[in-house]
């Protein structure tokens, strides 16, 4: 436990964290509406929500294929 602790602190400080809120929200709404989703995508839509409301433009997935369909929003990218 200790050591997960240490690293999300480490990450923190690393890099900005994008805080969910109204505006994420909004977004997420609107990408329901615009896009057939539901179950577990609604998840990866609320990702992308959270990365428009606060202005992240790229995405670093291993699941390329499960944001293929917002290739539109935002550039997704394979490690």
């Amino acid at each position: 436990m200790a050591i997960g602790i240490e690293r999300v602190r480490f990450f923190a400080q690393q890099f900005r964290l994008a805080e969910d809120g109204p505006a994420v929200r909004a977004r997420l709404l609107d990408l329901l509406s615009a896009y057939l989703v539901g179950g577990k995508q609604v998840h990866d839509t609320n990702i992308v929500a959270t990365m428009l409301a606060n202005g992240i433009t790229r995405l670093l997935t291993f699941n390329v294929a499960d944001f293929r369909r917002y290739a539109g929003l935002i550039a997704v990218e394979a490690p």
